[in-house]
């Protein structure tokens, strides 16, 4: 093969697929080839003509395989092909993924609904233990051990182990934090089990042999 074919092979092109909808395969409940193939739909724009043999041309398939798979992806709800006029007042099939967009957009605002709940609850419960409103900057801390996934109970454990020490104060939940992050300390099953081993050592440390200390070096002989 010579070496310009293989240059018209690299140069034939990509599928572009942003990582938030790589993230959503789960959520769109499709087979991964019917997945790449809405991809490559999506890389053609919204509205397009349709031609299954440019399809099957372009993505190296059957033409069988592509008319499957538009056939998946109209039942499912994802496009629409639809017969349309033209600029030159003709009719033309065309393919349409306005429906892509409606669901890509409901699983967006689930998302946001569930990670601001999520969000809401933690300085909700921050702001009442504080008793008062939280500043922009400890927002920010907040939500940076969120981003970090560290767990509301264990945010919640942090909080109960400051208010303990008589302590009101984020910098001093985030150092908890911080030294749990340390330990490997990830639940606080984690920390509760970290705590019985701090206490079983001083409770050696404490118990001290009396008869060496109530020993009198003076009376040896």
């Amino acid at each position: 093969m010579k070496s310009s074919k293989l240059v018209d092979i690299f140069k034939s092109g990509n599928i572009v697929i942003p990582l938030y909808l790589y993230k959503c395969i789960d959520k769109f409940n499709l087979e991964l080839g019917d997945f790449i193939f809405l991809m490559y739909l999506y890389n053609l724009g919204n509205k397009f003509l349709f031609n299954p043999n440019k399809f099957a041309e372009e993505l190296g398939l059957k033409l069988l395989d592509v008319m499957n798979k538009i056939s998946s992806l109209t039942e499912k709800g994802f496009i629409r092909v639809e017969v349309l006029k033209n600029e030159k007042n003709l009719m033309e099939e065309v393919v349409i993924l306005d429906d892509f967009y409606n669901k890509l957009s409901l699983i967006t605002i689930d998302d946001i609904n569930s990670n601001s709940s999520k969000d809401s609850n933690i300085f909700e419960i921050i702001e009442k233990e504080f008793g008062r409103t939280l500043s922009p900057i400890e927002y920010e801390i907040i939500k940076a051990w969120l981003d970090n996934n560290i767990s509301e109970e264990l945010i919640r454990e942090a909080i109960k182990e400051a208010t303990f020490n008589g302590v009101s104060n984020l910098r001093y939940i985030d150092k908890i934090l911080y030294e749990w992050g340390k330990l490997g300390l990830k639940s606080v099953s984690d920390v509760e089990e970290n705590r019985k081993k701090r206490n079983s050592l001083k409770d050696k440390e404490n118990d001290i042999d009396l008869d060496i200390v109530e020993w009198n070096w003076f009376d040896e002989e």
